[in-house]
């Protein structure tokens, strides 16, 4: 159990840091676009909006990073606060902005948050 926590934990690691990519240097391009919806205008007019809300995705995935190369028992309290971090965020974005959040981030985060408390 302890390699599939691990692992779950490295591909929400990786999705906050491929948000990161789209929201800070993809935002106002295809793949941003596509991701937010808006046209050319609205892409450029909150694209610093967007780097902001990247930049803390960044935050979530090096966090969570360093609870996987961090011995434990840190590594596991810090496994277990960046997931909680993901899934209040994932909750919060899905309930505000946008319910494809639910799915794409905070069941992640869900998922590996539980896979990581078992195995405790």
């Amino acid at each position: 159990m302890h390699t599939t926590a691990n692992i779950l934990v490295a591909l929400v690691a990786a999705l906050h840091a491929y948000i990161l990519v789209l929201e800070m240097f993809l935002w106002e391009r295809k793949p941003g676009r596509a991701l937010s919806g808006f046209d050319a205008e609205l892409a450029r007019a909150s694209a610093p909006l967007a780097a902001n809300q990247g930049l803390y995705n960044g935050f979530l995935s090096a966090g969570l990073v360093w609870g996987l190369i961090a011995a434990d028992p840190t590594g596991f309290r810090v496994q277990v606060f960046f997931l909680v971090c993901v899934l209040v965020a994932g909750l919060y974005g899905g309930f505000t902005a946008n319910r494809r959040i639910l799915l794409a981030q905070a069941l992640p985060g869900a998922l590996a948050l539980a896979a990581v408390l078992l195995t405790r």
